[in-house]
């Protein structure tokens, strides 16, 4: 059989090589990493870098582009201008792992469930480990949560219910003590978070008041456990939590919504 000379085949294909701004960008992004320059700090001048990379300006420009894209830098014009050290938001880490889930055509429940199987193990060490500012932290939200209930009445704005939701979530994920699970479960609860704008735009009221009471309960029932350092109950608690959320969140034949239709 003849093969098809169109397509190499793996061993006789080249690997690129790195751009040199492609190596810059790399240099100054371990720097930046490894705390050289903290947040809000400016890289030294083109001139300086210039000479130490032994670059031309456009080089280094297009370095510049490249860690603007990935939000580790800002770069502000002007004679007092100069790139700016950022700190990367996870939303930038939402957006690339959501092209991922596009090309694959992941649905938003399929993301739900995700989060169902990492998140609830956060809440049990977040039990083990807790500190009494924790509690307070999760308990002031709640309070915020319920007062803008009952200011709302049954005229409850949805981005208010979803921004506080976010924020309890978040807690639960960053006094956990484990970054990592932090991060992967953030990145996860962007795309979530995307959904329910979906749901908002398209239905008055996503979730009735009576129902948000029922989660606003649950959610000071995970404090209760996780004051009382019950780690395996506080696991056990919130996933059956994040179970009956979701089924509020797919509702109206929004769990075939596609992580494709939310980016687009």
């Amino acid at each position: 059989m003849t093969s098809d000379l169109s397509e190499p085949s793996p061993a006789h294909q080249v690997t690129r090589k790195p751009k040199v701004s492609e190596l810059v960008a790399a240099e100054l992004r371990r720097q930046i990493a490894y705390g050289r320059w903290r947040a809000g700090e400016t890289l030294p001048s083109e001139a300086v870098l210039m000479e130490r990379f032994g670059v031309s300006r456009p080089t280094l420009r297009e370095a510049f582009r490249i860690l603007e894209a990935e939000s580790l830098l800002n770069v502000r014009r002007g004679s007092n201008g100069g790139p700016q050290v950022c700190t990367p938001d996870i939303a930038v880490g939402a957006r690339y792992v959501g092209v991922l889930l596009q090309v694959s055509g992941t649905t938003i429940a399929d993301v739900l469930e995700a989060r169902l199987t990492l998140e609830p193990p956060a809440a049990a060490l977040l039990a083990a480990r807790r500190t009494d500012q924790d509690l307070r932290d999760l308990g002031d939200c709640v309070d915020d949560f319920e007062r803008v209930l009952e200011e709302g009445g049954d005229g409850l704005d949805a981005g208010v219910w979803v921004s506080l939701t976010q924020r309890f979530h978040d807690l639960v994920l960053e006094r956990s003590g484990n970054q990592t699970l932090a991060v992967q479960v953030g990145v996860l609860w962007e795309v979530v978070t995307r959904h329910v704008s979906v749901a908002v735009h398209g239905f008055a009221s996503p979730l009735r008041p009576a129902e948000i009471r029922q989660l606003a309960g649950s959610c000071r029932r995970l404090i209760s456990l996780v004051e009382a350092r019950d780690a395996a109950g506080a696991e056990r608690h919130w996933r059956e939590h994040m179970q009956t959320e979701a089924r509020l969140l797919l509702r109206d034949d929004l769990a075939a919504v596609t992580v494709l239709e939310m980016f687009g």
